[in-house]
């Protein structure tokens, strides 16, 4: 499959991972539909960043996941869509749940049902490596159990589940892409790499963070979206759960080290209890192991976490302007 010339439709296109993959596809030729966030303002989110040229190649629908009608016209003569649009602050879904059943699970049932409608020939998926919770053993297979330690993390193994069961009960050709943790230019502070970043850009001596012993697969966005781009080409991979990591594994304590010495600042990390999961909510170790994603997708990490700590440095260098380093939790 050949994305030039594809009507293709990216939903949540206005944050972080998906204003990449839009502008990714526009340079793939991919004739391209972006599902935002509708605002009074008209914002695009993240996508106001994207280059005016490429901009200016987005079909936009500004509308709300939730809205059944609203999703089954903007996938009227789609023929694959990126379903990345997704609330995934995990600490507002301790006190906002149910608008994460609504986004996440009603969200995604309305995207299946629309796509069955349009007779769509890939959808794509968006989870997440939170499913697995605390593994029992790393790296983590495709084959792990589920286990969510979150409200966030049940919503989107039910979303995933759902989008599998029109796999086997309609034929519907989905595909689950699991990213673990990506990082990059355009992501929230309310991500512990970006928030390491813009407090010792602002010279901050002292970073508020969260717990400095877990540890995560961290993934540049860049890589994570060649393998959405692939994820949405490959033939033969419908009903395939496939997750994007490294394979290598740090702790939080080790990227705030690795981001002071490449920033060349002196910092020391303290414990913000606005930042600390419940206990039995803490997810203690992330790492994937990415062998299924390189035998079916031909997909490998090309970005190192040094190189990729580096850009995004340098581009939060040139946009600090759009960043609070005193609010966090977004």
């Amino acid at each position: 499959m050949d994305l030039k010339g594809t009507k293709v439709l990216v939903t949540g296109a206005d944050g972080f991972i998906g204003s990449h993959l839009a502008e990714r596809l526009v340079l793939e030729g991919a004739r391209v539909s972006v599902f935002c966030l509708y605002n009074s303002q008209g914002s695009l989110g993240w996508l106001e960043t994207v280059a005016p040229e490429i901009r200016n190649e987005f079909d936009v629908h500004l509308g709300d996941i939730r809205d059944s009608r609203f999703v089954t016209q903007a996938c009227k003569d789609i023929e694959v869509i990126f379903h990345l649009a997704a609330l995934i602050a995990i600490p507002y879904s301790y006190v906002a749940a149910e608008s994460f059943v609504d986004t996440n699970i009603r969200g995604t049932l309305n995207v299946l049902e629309a796509a069955r409608q349009s007779g769509v020939r890939r959808i794509v998926q968006t989870s997440t490596s939170e499913v697995y919770g605390t593994p029992a053993s790393v790296p983590i297979r495709e084959t792990h159990p589920l286990n969510a330690q979150s409200p966030y993390a049940a919503t989107k193994i039910a979303a995933d589940q759902l989008a599998l069961s029109y796999f086997q009960s309609f034929g519907t050709p989905v595909t689950v892409l699991r990213p673990f943790n990506t990082f990059g230019p355009r992501q929230s502070t309310r991500a512990v790499t970006a928030t390491i970043i813009v407090q010792l850009l602002a010279g901050k001596k002292e970073i508020s963070l969260g717990r400095l012993d877990t540890r995560r697969d961290l993934t540049y966005v860049s890589d994570v979206v060649d393998g959405f781009i692939r994820a949405g080409t490959v033939e033969s991979i419908e009903g395939k759960v496939i997750q994007l990591g490294t394979g290598r594994s740090v702790s939080i304590a080790e990227l705030f080290s690795l981001a002071c010495r490449i920033l060349s600042a002196s910092a020391t990390p303290v414990a913000d209890t606005r930042r600390l999961r419940p206990d039995a909510s803490e997810v203690l170790e992330l790492e994937s192991d990415p062998s299924r994603a390189l035998e079916l997708l031909g997909w490998r990490p090309t970005v190192s976490l040094e190189e990729g700590l580096e850009r995004t440095a340098n581009w939060l260098r040139e946009n600090r302007n759009g960043y609070r380093p005193d609010f966090l939790y977004a």
